[in-house]
């Protein structure tokens, strides 16, 4: 099938079904539906179907989907199947958590390399793969075709780090770093403020402790 334009929504909510399907035991039954795994994550099941939808043309009246085929549809859709190389900027705590993580082969995602200005970190390895000194960044990205970056650096060391990333050619940059960054037309920025989803989960529990 030949994937549709799929919304940033759909995106999001994509690997949640796939984290599902994969979770189901091995004597499942080989057929699931839309209704099934809207109830399982507590989705509205006419929203669950569009998105189906919009990624595999497998649903059939009454029977639903193959789950085996649904999960490589999925994967497919999310591009798990092809691999994008990337490096990490910054390699403190959370950066050397992302390089140990070895989930994100699953995904379709090969971290290359750490780069960092301590010197206590560069020369070092993370699971085999090495931590170079910053002056490496722009080589080695052009060299290997690296065109995703991870900006884990504190805030006010993070637009240096999108610059020296962009003018190394990367298209992508995936951004823990708390702040806006500034980049030219073609490049996006994925932001992830891990400060907004707390204020999120302290707000649930507010409203629901003081209930």
């Amino acid at each position: 099938m030949k994937v549709k334009n799929i919304t940033t929504q759909t995106l999001q909510r994509l690997p949640l079904y796939l984290n599902y399907l994969k979770s189901l035991p091995v004597n499942a039954p080989s057929n699931t539906s839309a209704t099934i795994i809207a109830d399982a994550l507590g989705f509205n099941d006419v929203q669950v179907r569009k998105d189906l939808a919009s990624v595999s043309d497998g649903g059939k009246p009454k029977i639903g989907y193959i789950t085996a085929d649904l999960i490589a549809d999925i994967e497919d859709a999310l591009g798990y199947n092809d691999t994008h190389s990337a490096v990490i900027v910054g390699v403190g705590n959370l950066g050397h958590a992302l390089m140990a993580f070895e989930g994100f082969n699953e995904c379709g995602l090969d971290i290359v390399a750490g780069f960092d200005i301590n010197d206590d970190v560069v020369g070092t390895k993370i699971k085999g793969k090495p931590i170079f000194a910053m002056d490496k960044l722009q080589n080695l990205c052009q060299r290997l075709k690296v065109n995703i970056g991870i900006i884990t650096v504190p805030v006010y060391t993070a637009q240096e780090a999108c610059d020296q990333l962009v003018a190394s050619g990367i298209k992508a940059i995936w951004n823990f770093a708390p702040t806006h960054l500034n980049v030219p037309d073609g490049v996006l920025v994925q932001n992830e403020n891990m400060a907004s989803s707390l204020v999120i989960l302290s707000k649930h529990l507010t409203e629901n402790i003081s209930a």
